[in-house]
Order: structure tokens, then C-alpha cells, then sequence
């Protein structure tokens, strides 16, 4: 039987999910795709798991694509599968109606740095590096990147850090709103925890449907966003977690959401 390439733990509401091959700096190959597509649908199908923690086993977040891997596949078919697959990665972490938050350990390389781009939020460590590596090898960016990163840097910070496959390190990674938090290596666990919690503890339905909204943001008008805005908010007021919210409200306390 051979080990699993992801690894998903859950507890108290929260799924970590850990990319499973530290020999290769949880590089993407074929096992790896699908070890991770099954561990989100886990996370997608799962009532109790309300937020998901991404992260790597070992030094690295993620190397991006094996390319021992890569350099197997001679069939273009059998090439263009492989990297539509791992493109769905990224679109099922968006479209997933439940937070996902990259837990960068180490380094995220080409897909790697995608994919974590494709988070909603992203915490990491002092030690975490960042580079979109793909010309490198004579490639372009996939997993979703070149839609994700000029909308995170701009369109020119994108370009030059696609062009150059320059390494950026976690503090100008936060200048450039790439991460949402850098911290010591040895606080980023507990730290992440910790923020995953607030999240779990809250309203699953709304967090659900901001997400949904937010990440359409950029290919929709104002009006199309209010009219949204609109209608999920009525849903939303009919929910027991709304009810429960004002009454937590009046009564000064911690609301206790159930998510309906």
C-alpha cells in the first residue's frame, strides 16, 4: 500500500490538509493531483469541517511541478490532462463555499505559489520564499496563476515576477499583499490555528457566500454585485445564524452559529 501523498487531519471544525511528499518538496505529480482533489471534496462534503488549513510536510510548501514527473509525460494529451488537473486544484479551492487558509512552511514554487494564491487567506513563516519559477524550465504559469497574481501585485509587479522567476522572501511578500501574515516558524501553527478558529467559530453561511461574491469581484459590475448582494442577503436573514447573532448581540455574548 503505498503512503498517501496528502494527509488530511480534523479538529474542532478545522481540516488540515498536508501535502505528503517532503523528499521532493511536495511537488505535483499525478498521485499528489489527486490525492489533493479528493482530500478537498472531503473538506467539501464534510458538515463539520468548516475551515481547511493547506500546508507542506517538511521544508517546503510546495516545489510546484515534479519535473522527473513532467518530463515523463511525451504524449500531449497525456501532458495537457495532467496540467488541467491540476488546474481544477486551484478553481475547486475557490469555488469551495469554505475558507481556506495556506499555511506556507517553506518555499512555494510555480504551481506551489499558485496554489497557494488560490487560498483565501495566507499565513507564513519567516523562512518562506516565493517564486514564480516557470520560465526557468521554458514554461508559463499554471494552476491559475495568471489569473491570480495581477489581480493580488497588479498586472506590471505580475509580469516582473513572471518574466524574472525572481525570489521573493515572506517580508516582501507582505509588502506586495501576496500573505496576510508572517510569522516566526515557530509560532506559525499555533498562530494559524488560532485564526482558523475565529473562523470556524463563525457563520458559515455568510463566510460561504462572501467568498462566493468576493472572488467574482473583478469580472462583475457594481449593479451585478448589488443585485447579488441582494438576494444572498435575504437568504441569509432567514438563517438561524442570524437570528442567533442578534440575540448574541443583545445578550452580550459569544453567538454559537450552526451553520443553517
Amino acid at each position: 500500500m503505498r503512503e498517501k501523498t496528502v494527509i488530511v487531519q480534523i479538529q474542532n471544525a478545522i481540516a488540515k490538509i498536508t501535502l505528503n511528499r517532503p523528499a521532493s518538496f511536495n511537488s505535483f505529480n499525478n498521485e499528489l493531483v489527486n490525492d489533493l482533489l479528493e482530500a478537498l471534496k472531503e473538506v467539501k462534503s464534510n458538515d463539520e469541517v468548516r475551515v481547511a488549513i493547506l500546508t507542506g510536510n517538511g521544508k517546503a510548501f510546495s516545489a510546484g511541478g515534479d519535473l522527473f514527473y513532467l518530463e515523463q509525460l511525451n504524449n500531449p494529451i497525456e501532458a495537457r490532462n495532467f496540467i488541467a488537473k491540476a488546474g481544477e486544484l486551484a478553481t475547486f479551492i475557490m469555488n469551495i463555499e469554505k475558507p481556506i487558509i495556506a499555511m506556507v512552511n517553506g518555499v512555494a514554487a510555480g504551481a506551489g505559489f499558485n496554489i497557494a494564491l488560490a487560498c483565501d487567506i495566507i499565513y507564513c513563516s519567516k523562512a518562506a520564499k516565493f517564486t514564480q519559477s516557470f520560465v526557468k524550465v521554458g514554461l508559463v504559469p499554471d494552476c491559475g496563476g495568471l489569473f491570480l497574481l495581477p489581480r493580488v501585485v497588479g498586472l506590471h509587479k505580475a509580469k516582473e515576477l513572471m518574466f524574472t522567476a525572481d525570489i521573493i522572501d515572506a517580508e516582501r511578500a507582505f509588502k506586495m499583499d501576496i500573505v496576510n501574515c508572517v510569522l516566526e516558524e515557530n509560532e506559525l501553527e499555533e498562530a494559524t490555528y488560532k485564526f482558523a478558529q475565529r473562523l470556524a467559530d463563525s457563520a458559515p453561511v455568510a463566510l460561504g457566500s462572501m467568498k462566493k461574491i468576493l472572488n467574482k469581484t473583478y469580472e462583475l459590475s457594481l449593479e451585478s454585485i448589488t443585485e447579488i448582494e441582494s438576494n444572498i442577503q435575504t437568504v441569509c436573514m432567514q438563517t438561524i445564524d442570524h437570528k442567533e447573532g442578534v440575540a448574541a448581540f443583545k445578550e452580550k455574548r459569544k453567538p454559537n452559529f450552526k451553520g443553517f
